[in-house]
């Protein structure tokens, strides 16, 4: 180990006794404000500053800590990076400690709360900000409350942690934490934009059963190496010793890339120079992290390369970042996915091909393996599969996955081909999309002013037409209701339905508020509809009318059932569907055989999916109100699409709550229902926990004609298995079920949080198919009744 010259060893030593010398230190009722001169204020040899730091020349500015005499004026510490200040906010120093407060006088950020009165503050020539008591104690420092970078002198003691940048600009909470605790040094990558931990991808290996040889300070020193220091004060280097020089700056970062790197830079800096890293940990970010869930290194559908010390992300031809100024974000496709593309019409063949990714593998989340296979049998197969987005072929071997893909990344000679499905004639898009968008745009509004005229000329006729028309051709056409009449949807007189159903005579089922007859078009497409006919007796079937028409009018998803038209003639109120060739799901779910286990994965998450897009998705969200199995339709597919929205709950723009009568049917309602409270789209998470262990144990969730009195209410006899391990007695010894055990096990307890009393214990749909799709991890499910979701 190297060592310092005794001067200045000894003005380290002197270093902590400055600010009680200083008479540069910050009084208390000091402050700092935004704009001004009085900005920030100078370590004593003004190595950092203190103060306010613009962000991107916007209006909002962090209180930072950065290096003052190199020209990057790298900042090392910030108060709150997810909440910047606006301008014409100020820090004041009272006693209480610092107070960042916004143009309205009102507190965004404070130091700690401490017992101890702050008498004054001082920035440090270490880059330690601290808080003085009156007997020159620390009551608060940034080196104990950092955030992605420590400084040589700074430690951090057990339960410190580190938190890296979202990007190189963004200074939001990122995807990577570092954490000293339980004597080990972890780097753990984050389910971002949540704070959950994945598993670690670089451990230091110094915990121990014995509390004296476990890990107990991490040390960044005055040589700039550095180590941990376990309690019986072992030393356990993390790097080789470096060669110190009072030349250079030196911090440590956890850099938003997740890397934990040291970096130097040259005191005498000529403004040509960059941080240098000297090493990091882990050494290869591509092959560090290997997780079967979480994006990776990379974000989803990109994969990672690496060189000269760093690593890269890249997205495949047919795609582009999410985000064009991060190569750390998602990659998207630049063409339509999916079976539905085209409406199932025509051969994917014609329109997908498959296209290598040289060297490139995404080496977890398989879905099916296929073999022996051919490379032309694997890459059909793919084609003519909706759920498959790429292929790995290796030695007759044929993986296929699902989107998102993780945890790509480059491998030379692996003797395997990536195979991606794109859309024929599409490619990526360029760098010089936005410049083509603008001329297109400019060229578009050449066109389009030029059109002008006619359109004006052509609108005039049309209002023409419809005001001298004889009224009588339109007197029962009812567009009173606004929400109807914008919905686009086709009108369709009582006599064009009567005649499409041969007067009402095939009926198909019934719905909560009317019973759906099966029709077909005589002439045109030929199509078959489904076409549900209101009660025209009862009174409140007006306003429900209405509001499934204004619900599904406006919305499209491909697991809702789309409403094609209405009819609004006199007393008349009926819907026009589209046809869904295999009934309902209870019609599969209750019967023998039993649905495939593969089946009813796929039709819980579709549904999943249809309520995402109702409760988050919509311009208006919406509450279904009765989701259950009699409700879910599927098509020829078997696809589900979740339909019957006579009861939905629409939700204006500032509510997330609403005030009803009770709605839903029995088995299904939540218990919310019943205490006049306002309710939430969590009555529909719980419809759907009861929902989905009806897929699972294919029984529904009452059946009091059972012989054992325990398996009568499903929600109770789901978690008394559930806690006891008999698991396998919910499935009936499903062989497919059992097999795919950690799914079935994951499923169960979904349904558990989906299903507890209290709403706010209920995840939310989105939270649901995260976790089902393995962007959340599942805490361990409670009793329904008890207990919170953490």
């Amino acid at each position: 180990m190297a060592y310092l010259p005794l001067p200045t060893l000894i003005l380290l030593c002197l270093l902590q006794w400055l600010p009680c010398l200083s008479a540069a230190n910050i009084s208390v009722g000091s402050s700092l404000s935004t704009t001004g001169d009085n900005s920030s204020r100078l370590s004593p040899l003004g190595h950092f500053a203190f103060g306010f730091r613009q962000l991107n020349n916007s209006n909002h500015f962090l209180l930072a800590i950065w290096f003052n005499k190199i020209p990057e004026n790298t900042i090392v510490w910030y108060a709150d990076g997810d909440n910047p200040a606006p301008r014409g906010s100020k820090v004041e120093l009272t006693t209480q400690g610092l107070l960042l407060k916004d143009p309205e006088n009102q507190i965004i950020w404070s130091t700690s709360p401490s017992t101890e009165v702050a008498d004054e503050a001082a920035m440090l020539d270490t880059g330690n900000f601290v808080l003085i008591g009156n007997d020159c104690n620390y009551v608060w420092q940034s080196f104990k409350d950092p955030r992605d970078t420590i400084l040589r002198t700074q430690r951090l003691d057990l339960g410190s942690m580190l938190v890296s940048k979202l990007t190189e600009t963004n200074f939001s909470k990122g995807r990577f934490e570092l954490h000293f605790t339980n004597g080990n040094l972890e780097l753990n990558p984050v389910a971002w934009p949540t704070r959950f931990n994945y598993k670690p991808y670089y451990t230091s290996n110094t915990y121990s059963a014995d509390s004296s040889e476990s890990g107990h300070q991490l040390v960044f020193d005055e040589l700039a190496d550095i180590y941990i220091v376990k309690t019986n004060e072992a030393i356990v280097q993390l790097w080789e010793n470096l060669t110190y020089s009072a030349d250079y700056y030196y911090r440590a970062t956890l850099d938003f890339d997740g890397s934990f790197a040291e970096f130097a830079y040259p005191r005498t800096s000529d403004g040509n120079q960059a941080w240098w890293r000297l090493r990091a940990v882990p050494e290869n970010m591509c092959l560090a992290i290997f997780h079967d869930i979480g994006r990776g290194g990379c974000g989803f559908n990109s994969y990672c390369t690496f060189g000269n010390g760093r690593y890269n992300c890249n997205c495949p031809d047919g795609y582009v970042f999410v985000d064009p100024t991060n190569r750390f974000s998602d990659c998207r496709p630049t063409f339509r996915q999916g079976c539905e593309a085209n409406g199932g019409s025509r051969d994917p063949e014609e329109l997908y091909q498959m296209r290598e990714v040289k060297d490139v593998n995404w080496p977890l989340g398989d879905y099916e393996r296929l073999e022996p296979y051919t490379q032309t049998m694997c890459e059909k197969d793919c084609l003519h599969d909706c759920s498959c987005a790429a292929v790995i072929f290796r030695a007759n071997r044929c993986w296929k996955k699902r989107f998102p893909l993780s945890n790509g990344r480059l491998e030379p000679n692996s003797f395997s081909k990536a195979l991606l499905k794109v859309r024929k004639g599409d490619s990526p898009e360029s760098a010089n999309s936005g410049s083509n968008k603008g001329i297109l745009t400019l060229l578009g509004a050449v066109f389009l002013g030029g059109s002008v005229f006619f359109n004006v000329l052509l609108l005039v006729a049309l209002c023409l037409i419809v005001f001298l028309l004889p009224k009588r051709q339109y007197g029962n056409h009812n567009f009173k209701d606004s929400t109807m009449a914008e919905s686009n949807l086709r009108f369709f007189t009582y006599n064009e339905l009567s005649e499409a159903t041969d007067d009402f005579k095939e009926e198909l089922g019934r719905g909560s508020f009317g019973i759906v007859y099966k029709g077909v078009f005589r002439t045109g497409s030929g199509n078959a509809i489904a076409v549900k006919k209101l009660d025209k007796l009862a009174q409140e079937k007006e306003r429900e009318f209405k509001t499934e028409v204004s619900a599904i009018g406006r919305i499209h998803h491909k697991n809702l059932v789309q409403l094609l038209g209405y009819c609004d003639e006199g007393t008349n109120r009926l819907l026009v569907y589209e046809v869904m060739s295999n009934g309902t799901l209870a019609n599969i779910l209750f019967a023998l055989p039993r649905p495939d286990w593969n089946l009813r994965v796929r039709i819980s998450l579709e549904i999943a999916k249809g309520l995402v897009y109702l409760h988050e998705e919509c311009n208006v969200p919406i509450i279904h109100c009765d989701i259950k199995p009699q409700n879910i339709l599927l098509d020829h597919y078997f696809n589900a699409k979740i339909s019957d929205f006579g009861l939905s709950k629409l939700l204006l723009s500032d509510q997330s709550r609403t005030r009803t009568m009770i709605r839903g049917t029995r088995g299904y309602v939540a218990p919310e229902w019943f205490k006049n409270v306002p309710v939430s789209a969590k009555v529909d998470v719980y419809s759907y926990g009861v929902m989905l262990l009806e897929i699972i144990c294919c029984r529904r969730s009452v059946e009091m004609e059972t012989e054992e009195e325990r398996k009568a209410i499903l929600t109770d006899w789901v978690y008394d298995c559930y806690v006891e391990g008999r698991v396998d007695a919910l499935v009936n010894e499903d062989e497919m079920a059992m097999a795919d055990k950690c799914r079935l096990q994951k499923w169960l307890m979904v349904a558990i949080w989906c299903i507890q009393e209290d709403p706010s214990k209920r995840p939310t749909m989105k939270m649901v198919l995260h976790m089902f799709e393995g962007y959340l991890e599942v805490p361990k499910s409670p009793c329904p009744s008890s207990f919170s979701l953490s």
